[in-house]
Order: C-alpha cells, then structure tokens, then sequence
C-alpha cells in the first residue's frame, strides 16, 4: 500500500517488546510504514529531526513526551496520536487538541485484567476466603457453621463506585453471580443503571449498605479523597472495601485507622504512597490482601493494548472512525 502513513512509536523503549510482539509488528506493516527499531523518547533529539517532520501517526505509550506546542512544530503533517495505554491526560496538550489531532487511547482493554482483578476479588471477599485459609493454616480444621453462616456471594449486595470503563466491565463480569448490584456515579441516571445491570444509589447509601464495595471512579481533582473518613465509617462492621482504581481517591490514613481497627477488610492494589513506607500497619493486617498495583496489564496482557492500537490504525487508514476516541470534552470526568 503506497500510501500507508508514516507511523513512529513515543514512548520508553522497554515498553515496546511487550505492547508489540512480532507478530502485531507484521499486522502493523501491512497498513503503515514504520521503523520498528525507532522509539522516540525526547521530540526535540536531532536524529528523530527528519522523520518526524515526515510523521502522520504517533503509536504511543508510557513515558512518551508531552506532545506540546514544541513537540507539534516538529511533527507538521501529525495527523493521529494512538496511545497504547490508558489516560491520556498528561500526554496530550491543549495545543494538540486546537490542531484538531484524532487522540484513542486502551483503556478499555486495560479494563479487562483490572475488571477481573475485581470479580475474583468480590468473590474472595463473599466467601472470606482469606480468612478461611488463616484459620485452616492456624488450627487445622474447617470452620462452624456459626463461622461461616454469613458468607458467600447469594444476596450479598456489592456496590461499584464508578461507571467507567472498568466499573462497567465489572458490572458485566458479575451479572450471572446471584448478588444485588447497585452502582454511584455522578453521570449515570436511573434508566441507565438498570440498562448496566444495577441500580443507582447515592454515594452515601452505597457505602452504609453495601456487604462489598468496589472503586472505580476516575483520579481527578474532584475526586480527591472521595473516600473519606465520613464515608468510611459509613461502611458496616464487617464490610470489605475494594480498590483497584488509585489510592489518592481514598484517605488512606483514615482507611488505615478502619483496618487497624479490624472493623473492615479490604483488597487494596494502589495505595496513595506507592510503594508503601516499610512500616505501614498495611503489609501486616491479616484483613488486608495488599497487592502492589498488578490489577492491570502486565505480562502476555500488554499486547492487548498494543493490538487496541493496531486496530485503530487499522480503522484510521480505511477511513473509519475509531473504536476509542478521546474527545477534550471528557476529560473533566474520565481519567
């Protein structure tokens, strides 16, 4: 194909291997031109001067650039930037946006691993499954009946706090689990609640009736500390609190003090503080599965972002619209 664009990966090198295995690199040679040896990790070296003038998509991943005023002057004919990964937030100035550039981005396939983070953690928690393994560890024998009279996953009412991507992935994964599924978001009305499978609670109510509790709102302003000490107590003694979403939308202190407490439990992969100091109570509470930031892709899941990208390039040079589009417009609400 003579007019396959002119397509260059931005992003840190290290990352290229596992985004585009061989085989993605050949799928991707068939509807662009690229070097698959080129990672451009600064705009402005000199030696990527005269390809990147000739540059019509960016292929782009963690520790790419910011692509700003700068950054476009060098790129003329930039056309498409595909972002191998999830938020583009911080990548995509608001130059880039005034030149009009068509932006997607994988966070829908990075919701996939974090959404079945999820469910196995919503059915680990149902069925106190940790809890159950320390006694059996401890003493030997299976718990009574009064023990586990009040676990699984029959009637227990989980709620999602968030219908983003993940949130929404989530509501998928457990709809055949005979559990009651509410939902808080801001941007969700009745109708379509139930059109996700759960019905729509405030926040508040959410927390106060929830057997389970699973974040997956965005990490914005707004949203700082979301999670607070208020809301926190509202959760009933025995509650589990999951979040797999970023640890800064939670007051992690005042979580801390809920989990020393033993009041709570929680499945916690992000955390505020990243990693977490040494002597934080967290690493030791027999009520907390810690996890350090695994939920979403790593390993053979990283080629799922690079085939998201593959694809919208597919799409870009047959002229159809994407699958993924980020729109300037969403970005007070999403990540």
């Amino acid at each position: 194909m003579a007019d396959r664009p002119i397509t260059v990966f931005a992003m840190d090198p290290a990352h290229l291997p596992g985004l585009f295995p061989a085989d993605l690199l050949r799928r991707l040679g068939e509807v662009a031109r690229f070097d698959p040896a080129v990672c451009v990790e600064d705009f402005a070296d000199a030696r990527n001067a005269a390809l990147l003038a000739e540059t019509e998509v960016l292929i782009t991943g963690w520790g790419c650039p910011p692509i700003d005023e700068p950054a476009l002057a060098r790129m003329p004919r930039l056309r498409a930037v595909l972002h191998a990964a999830g938020t583009v937030r911080s990548l995509i100035s608001d130059a880039a946006w005034e030149r009009g550039l068509l932006v997607t981005n994988a966070a829908a396939a990075n919701a996939e691993p974090v959404a079945e983070f999820t469910l196995a953690a919503v059915i680990f928690a149902a069925k106190n499954a940790f809890g159950a393994r320390d006694h059996y560890r401890t003493e030997h024998e299976y718990q009574s009946n009064e023990q586990t009279a009040a676990i699984g996953t029959y009637g227990r009412r989980l709620g999602v706090i968030g219908a983003s991507k993940v949130g929404r992935r989530v509501l998928d994964l457990v709809r055949p689990l005979d559990l009651d599924v509410v939902i808080s978001d801001p941007y969700l009305d009745a109708a379509q609640a139930i059109e996700l499978g759960a019905r729509l609670m405030d926040l508040d109510e959410l927390l106060a009736t929830c057997d389970i509790a699973s974040l997956h709102a965005p990490d914005l302003p707004s949203t700082r500390h979301l999670i607070d000490r208020r809301r926190l107590a509202l959760i009933p003694d025995g509650g589990c609190f999951i979040n797999t979403a970023r640890g800064g939308i939670v007051d992690e202190q005042a979580l801390t003090e809920e989990l020393v407490s033993g009041r709570i439990s929680a499945f916690l992969d992000v955390t505020e503080v990243e990693p977490l100091p040494a002597d934080s109570p967290l690493y030791r509470l027999a009520n907390v599965f810690l996890t350090p930031h695994v939920a979403g892709s790593l390993g053979n899941e990283l080629a799922r972002l690079g085939t998201a990208a593959v694809k919208e390039l597919e799409r870009y040079s047959a002229g159809l619209a994407p699958l993924h589009p980020v729109r300037q417009s969403d970005l007070a609400r999403v990540a």
